[in-house]
């Protein structure tokens, strides 16, 4: 990796670690402020974590799919390492991270883990993280020029996050369980 390229990842990993520190304060601060309201601002924060991270589970196999037609050692696909690692480490993992985090406190707190419709969101949602991580063991073969899989294979595989990911805003959205 070039001296450039790995200033940039730091700068890059700072500025992630920046955005969640305030992230956090803000957090903080509005529960020292008005913790009646904390419910919502955790929901807020939980949503802004989930669409990050979906961004990230929507490109990454895109990015994938191009990687697969770049030869190894080229420096096409020193690039595309590059920005799948970014991606995975930077934004993916952290807002992963946080939609958990965040998302098993809203359930508790608003007493949904007996309602069907949860059990169901649940279910997508682990699923989505399994994608997490078979994505993760891709970026890592990826950068060991270990990738045995075609662009198809990924333009199919782009598919699943998309159909979990509506699975899961219909339940919270219908609650067709009850």
């Amino acid at each position: 990796m070039s001296e450039t390229s790995a200033q940039s990842g730091r700068k890059a990993a700072r500025r992630a670690v920046i955005a969640i520190i305030v992230l956090l304060v803000l957090v903080a601060l509005i529960f020292w402020l008005d913790p009646s309201d904390l419910y919502l601002w955790i929901k807020a924060v939980h949503v802004i974590a989930i669409i990050a991270w979906m961004a990230g589970m929507l490109y990454l196999p895109r990015l994938f799919v191009y990687h697969s037609d770049a030869e190894p050692g080229t420096q096409t696909s020193e690039t595309f390492k590059v920005m799948e690692r970014r991606l995975l480490r930077v934004i993916m993992n952290p807002a992963m991270t946080i939609a958990w985090a965040l998302g098993l406190w809203l359930a508790w707190s608003g007493g949904f883990f007996t309602s069907g419709w949860f059990h169901v969101k649940l279910a997508a949602v682990l699923g989505l993280s399994a994608v997490h991580g078979y994505f993760a063991r891709a970026v890592r073969l990826y950068a060991e020029d270990r990738n045995d899989k075609t662009a198809r294979h990924w333009r199919m595989i782009n598919e699943v996050p998309t159909l979990l990911m509506i699975a899961v805003v219909i339940m919270v959205i219908v609650k067709p369980f009850g």
